[in-house]
């Protein structure tokens, strides 16, 4: 079994490179996983997985609760940009994404915070959104 941190990562990025408004904001190469650090703007990186193992579910299944960050930057229209691609990402992750590996009991939205770049030189925006889903899975 994969980690379920990894389970929901995989499902929210296909979630989001399968909508079609991300993928007119945000080329689909670039919504990935990894450091938070933008190397192709626009982008959406999945990132700072967090888990918190709750115990056993029915059937020998594990209970988890995940927490994942997605890191929107943009530099085009700055501000404007970075919050129309949340936007678009807030509504292709509205409902739960279909995951394998793992069943999705509880699903929260994501909610997001958007930052400017201090340096009035640079437009860069740069916007964080928790997804929190409690998850079976099985090792």
């Amino acid at each position: 079994m994969i980690e379920p941190s990894i389970a929901l990562q995989t499902a929210l990025r296909s979630a989001l490179i399968g909508n079609p408004t991300v993928s007119n904001l945000v080329a689909p190469d670039n919504v990935r996983a990894g450091s938070t650090r933008p190397d192709n703007l626009p982008c959406i990186i999945l990132a700072n997985p967090q888990t918190v193992h709750l115990g056993r579910a029915s059937g020998g299944a594990y209970l988890t609760r995940v927490f994942v960050d997605l890191h929107i930057w943009a530099v085009e229209d700055g501000a404007d940009m970075a919050r129309q691609i949340g936007g678009a990402a807030a509504l292709a992750l509205w409902d739960r994404p279909a995951a394998d590996g793992i069943a999705i009991d509880t699903y929260e939205r994501p909610s997001f915070v958007y930052m400017r770049d201090p340096n009035p030189e640079l437009a860069y925006c740069h916007g964080v959104g928790t997804v929190e889903a409690v998850v079976q899975w099985r090792a």
